[in-house]
């Protein structure tokens, strides 16, 4: 295939792929509230880990059952890069999860797309390259749109404990996006280092499970329902295989700043799934969670953030400057 019709089915896949994360949202959110009324007395914790460990072990077994064969001449590099984007994957979430508690869920959304400021800071400290004014103003469109999105108010905004550790969670998943681009594995079948990826995460996870189970039956009674079953079973299908592995497959026909102001679309589209699935999976599992409205903010923010990605797939302020 052609090298510009490549990079046009990459582009597309990506944004596919940032659909099918922003259902991740409202069906983790419905599962935390289905689960709070199986299990009680768990904490936050538990149900976090438990669901990173069911979702990408169930996903790595998924994998494992496709790729048999092809895992069988699996090389160390695959191996290696596997289990670097599960660390990187697994340490993100984890900072993420415990800065939400000590900060604004506003606050956390803003500073988690930092990767698309941070992806161009490494391509310019670590390759001395400029990156071209069409990146430059994408990545001022996208910052403006996730703020206006994310409702930041600055002048009450300060850099304690919660923010810092969000912006720890952003510079990993930075380095996710960044190991996918590494020419050190380009020859790596996708298939592979997914299923290590998933399957490594799922074991990292494993003792802080442990660690926050109020008891032996805690992992069973948290999927004991209907609901609670198909929300991951959708968030391991859908958010997981299908998500990750066009990702690791697809991001490589992209640069890495390309592939950072892409992902901000998914903050967009989850704004836009909450104006109207939470009545749906409230009516399905008789939950208490509410639909959003539709706001100049979401229309603001979203187009800015549309608007950046709109730039730069076109032609206009095209230079002839290498890849960062």
């Amino acid at each position: 295939m052609p090298a510009a019709k490549l990079h046009g089915q990459a582009v597309r896949t990506l944004v596919f792929c940032t659909f099918l994360w922003a259902l991740s949202f409202p069906a983790m959110k419905a599962l935390s509230l289905e689960q709070h009324t199986l299990l009680p007395d768990a904490g936050s914790w538990f149900f976090t880990s438990l669901g990173v460990m069911y979702r990408f072990g169930a996903a790595g077994l998924v994998l494992l059952l496709f790729n048999v064969a092809a895992l069988k001449t699996i090389s160390r590099r695959e191996t290696e890069q596997g289990i670097a984007l599960a660390v990187f994957g697994v340490a993100g979430i984890l900072f993420q999860m415990d800065g939400l508690a000590y900060t604004l869920a506003s606050t956390s959304a803003f500073l988690t797309q930092g990767y698309c400021v941070f992806i161009p800071m490494w391509g310019l400290i670590i390759h001395r390259r400029h990156p071209s004014l069409k990146i430059y103003l994408s990545t001022l469109l996208v910052v403006i749109g996730v703020a206006v999105l994310a409702e930041i108010n600055f002048h009450s905004f300060k850099l304690g404990r919660g923010e810092i550790e969000t912006l720890i969670a952003s510079v990993l998943f930075t380095g996710q996006i960044l190991l996918l681009e590494n020419p050190r594995y380009a020859a790596n079948r996708a298939g592979n280092f997914s299923t290590v990826m998933f399957l490594a995460m799922a074991l990292l996870c494993l003792p802080l499970v442990w660690a926050t189970a109020p008891n032996a039956a805690a992992g069973l009674h948290a999927y004991s329902s209907l609901m609670a079953v198909g929300l991951m079973a959708s968030l391991v299908v859908f958010c997981t295989v299908f998500a990750y592995t066009l990702m690791n497959r697809w991001q490589r026909h992209v640069t890495a700043t390309e592939a950072g102001l892409i992902y901000c679309i998914e903050p967009v589209v989850a704004s836009a799934l909450a104006l109207f699935l939470p009545g749906w999976l409230s009516h399905w599992g008789n939950i208490n969670y509410g639909n959003e409205q539709l706001t100049w903010r979401l229309l603001l923010g979203g187009g800015l953030i549309t608007a950046a990605n709109v730039l730069l797939q076109s032609r206009w302020l095209e230079t002839e400057t290498p890849k960062t």
